[in-house]
């Protein structure tokens, strides 16, 4: 059976991940800025969290994991974070490979917004988890590493299918895509799109999980042609007060 994937909203603007095998009965919870909400959305659910992923070491990420572990679930997180995350129990790097009953994640190694910050794809069920690297619209911002970092981390995220399902770490559409309007003034596609982002925050919906394919067309980082350019608009996009 597919994977049951559920969003819980988390601090002001996060969002912490339910992942559930319905087969083994078995769910992560992935970046759990705070625990009670997700623990909440677990139980309402049925659900018992065994395990705890963790994208990078920021506090809005890892908030929870130390709740969600004293009720017996084992976190997993980048080695290269792991001074900074007490809490792990394993460590992975690019290549390795986690579970969720049969449904196999492998892991990517994607630095700049921290360093040593990891991503988690389930090819097969064309799924990928990428924290605060890939946003619908836009990219992290460069806390740790280079343009060059994030050029690199696009052009893998790039190369996915199109129908790969893409869950970020924020509800940031809405004020990326005003800065896709101003990179790409003449782009019909992310006119488009805002039109329906506008619109479902105005219902107060949730604009995430996008897709790599939307992303393809409509994201201005995902499209820089090189690290110059993508440098330069992460930088526009940093001062950016529309």
């Amino acid at each position: 059976m597919p994977l049951d994937i559920v969003r819980v909203p988390v601090l002001s603007d996060n969002y912490a991940w339910l992942i559930h095998d319905p087969d083994s009965g078995t769910t992560v919870a992935l970046d759990p800025g705070e625990a009670d909400p997700v623990i909440a959305a677990a139980t309402a659910r049925g659900w018992r969290i065994d395990q705890v992923w963790t994208t990078h070491w920021h506090p809005d990420h890892t908030g929870g994991n130390a709740a969600i572990r004293a009720q017996g679930a084992t976190v997993t997180g980048p080695a290269a974070e792991a001074a900074k995350i007490p809490t792990l129990d394993r460590t992975v790097t690019e290549g390795d490979v986690v579970t969720l009953g049969a449904h196999a994640a492998q892991v990517m190694t994607v630095p700049g917004h921290t360093q040593g910050h990891i991503a988690f794809h389930f090819a097969d069920d064309a799924v990928i988890f990428t924290g605060d690297t890939l946003f619908a619209m836009g990219c992290g911002r460069l806390f740790e590493g280079t343009p060059a970092d994030m050029f690199a981390n696009m052009q893998r995220y790039a190369a996915l299918p199109d129908e790969t399902r893409v869950y970020c770490g924020h509800e940031y559409t809405q004020s990326n895509g005003r800065y896709a309007l101003v990179a790409e003034p003449d782009n019909a596609a992310i006119r488009d799109r805002m039109a329906d982002v506008d619109a479902a925050r105005a219902r107060g919906e949730a604009t995430v999980p996008t897709t790599i394919g939307l992303e393809r067309a409509t994201n201005p980082f995902l499209r820089a042609t090189s690290a110059a350019e993508l440098g330069e608009r992460r930088a526009a996009k940093d001062a950016f007060k529309g």
